[in-house]
């Protein structure tokens, strides 16, 4: 009996390394995250919601903060009372007395009952004032409407002012006419339910089947931003990027100027664009100005405008171009696109005339 009561003693003594750990994580990552190595463009290397650059996510983190700062404070105070308890009625080695037992304290059972309920209530109101901030209903005076459609596993976005279709990277402007531009996105999944999260500009927001949500995006500095889909939605969920490009108003105009011609065409390339409209391509794919008119796989007027293909998984690049033509699965195994079970000579036609699609 006495050797358990010793070994007990001895593990309520190491108590506070267990917390002590736990109160340098808490202070010391989020720091380190903050200034974790931001590219020039504002863009950090990977998602973060600590580096916010746009409106709605400052608001996100500004909360956060907060609610990470209350939680901190109560584990420190409780930490603190629990390792000066551990010290200060230590049982003595000799003693094998019972400690005296108390029941109830009123002025201890009100503290921790009016104490809490206060904290849940600023911290309800805050937040509530938070969602209503970044949830709108409608879009914002002035904003660029965008209908985002999640399919598995890359992204869909439909510019219905612009006219015009794109798929995996979103391009938005920094300003119109020298002032800010609310970006208000229209979600919808094609398929099954995703999440869009672009940490840098926004929050998290569920793309379901039947249903349609919205986002509400307000970018303070242009550069590009990395997301993912947040849902777990099959095989390739974590190869479903979201590359999102801030531009400049004259740059972005440029863009949209681009993205509305349609697709070049070089006769230099015939024999890869004649074997292309003759393969099953054109039943999944569209090509603006050919006969490619499909819709179950991204839009491929401008595909060399884009810097990634397969929604991120590998760089646009023509090595890379060639493999994903040649047999996708290698790159992304289980997505959506089979092998044509082309010749080497037929994988070099097509994305030669891929490679003009700018």
């Amino acid at each position: 009996m006495h050797r358990r009561i010793t070994a007990a003693t001895r593990l309520a003594r190491m108590r506070w390394i267990a917390p002590a750990l736990l109160i340098a994580l808490f202070v010391l990552t989020p720091g380190a995250m903050a200034t974790a190595p931001i590219c020039e463009n504002g863009a950090a290397p990977s998602p973060t919601m600590f580096v916010p650059m746009s409106k709605p996510a400052e608001l996100i983190l500004e909360i956060s903060w907060l609610v990470w700062g209350i939680c901190g404070l109560i584990f420190v105070i409780m930490e603190g009372l629990i390792i000066w308890c551990i010290f200060k009625y230590r049982r003595a080695k000799d003693d094998h007395t019972e400690a005296p037992q108390i029941y109830g304290s009123n002025p201890i059972e009100l503290a921790w009952t009016v104490v809490p309920t206060l904290i849940v209530f600023v911290l309800f109101l805050v937040t509530a004032r938070t969602i209503f901030e970044i949830e709108k209903t409608s879009p914002p005076e002035g904003s660029l409407e965008i209908t985002v459609i999640g399919h598995q596993w890359w992204w869909e976005f439909d510019y219905p002012e612009q006219g015009f279709v794109t798929a995996n990277e979103l391009h938005v402007p920094l300003t119109r006419n020298g002032k800010s531009v609310p970006i208000y996105l229209t979600l919808e999944s094609n398929d099954v339910i995703h999440s869009f999260w672009v940490p840098q500009l926004g929050g998290k927001t569920d793309v379901v089947p039947n249903h349609i949500n919205h986002l509400w995006l307000e970018p303070t500095m242009t550069g590009t931003y990395v997301g993912q889909c947040a849902e777990y939605c099959g095989t390739q969920h974590a190869n479903m990027l979201i590359t999102a490009v801030v531009h400049p108003e004259e740059e972005f105009d440029a863009w949209v100027a681009l993205q509305k011609t349609e697709a070049v065409n070089d006769d230099s390339v015939a024999t890869g664009r004649d074997l292309f409209q003759k393969t099953a391509c054109i039943n999944c794919h569209t090509i603006r100005g050919t006969v490619a008119n499909g819709t179950f796989a991204p839009d491929l007027t401008h595909l060399m405008s884009r810097s990634v293909i397969g929604a991120g998984v590998v760089s646009n690049t023509p090595d890379n171009l060639m493999t994903w033509v040649y047999d996708p699965q290698i790159l992304k195994p289980g997505c959506r696109m089979p092998s044509m079970k082309l010749d080497e000579q037929g994988v070099k036609d097509i994305v030669q005339y891929l490679l003009t699609l700018k």
